[in-house]
């Protein structure tokens, strides 16, 4: 059997991106695993701590001289293997930031398309918190009355005075 072919980093395991980068994956059990991208072709020594944790023979390696997987460790520190879940995972989170960009892009084409929309909805909330606004005054001024009226129809425990006084606060004044 011939041996088998190394890529075109001169790894196993281990391919050269355009970027410049290497990519290292391992297979095993009919799965390929992910290990990492690395700025230098040392990624070889991720791919050979791997292949130690799957008990791989030593001519599988890239450097054969290791001797064993604490070695391989402290050379190439365990890294984070990537399986489908995480691929999902990527994936939907891609897609969802794609349809908010689309989103965000569309409504800067309506503002632009629409201005008269944009002031009318911003008329319509500042109408909104005035009238809220209003309203708060307005059981503010009742709290106050029913406080200083000595013939007031609330009793002493009556729950609409802590109702009043937290709704009515002076935060808008």
């Amino acid at each position: 059997m011939s041996p088998r072919r190394r890529g075109s980093s001169g790894f196993r395991g281990i391919r050269a991106r355009l970027s410049g980068r290497f990519y290292t994956e391992i297979r095993a059990g009919g799965f390929r695993l992910t290990l990492s991208t690395y700025n230098t072709p040392e990624a070889a020594r991720a791919y050979d701590a791997a292949a130690w944790r799957f008990r791989r023979p030593r001519r599988d390696m890239n450097f054969p001289d290791v001797e064993s997987l604490e070695e391989a460790e402290f050379l190439a520190p365990a890294p984070c293997l990537v399986d489908d879940e995480d691929r999902r995972r990527h994936r939907q989170v891609q897609r969802r930031i794609a349809i908010a960009e689309h989103d965000e892009q569309l409504m800067r084409q309506w503002r632009a398309q629409f201005p008269n929309d944009i002031d009318n909805t911003d008329a319509f909330f500042a109408d909104l918190r005035a009238q809220h606004r209003s309203n708060r005054r307005h059981r503010r001024v009742i709290a106050e009355f029913e406080h200083d009226n000595p013939n007031t129809t609330w009793t002493e425990n009556d729950p609409r005075w802590d109702n009043i006084w937290t709704e009515t606060t002076s935060d808008d004044e």
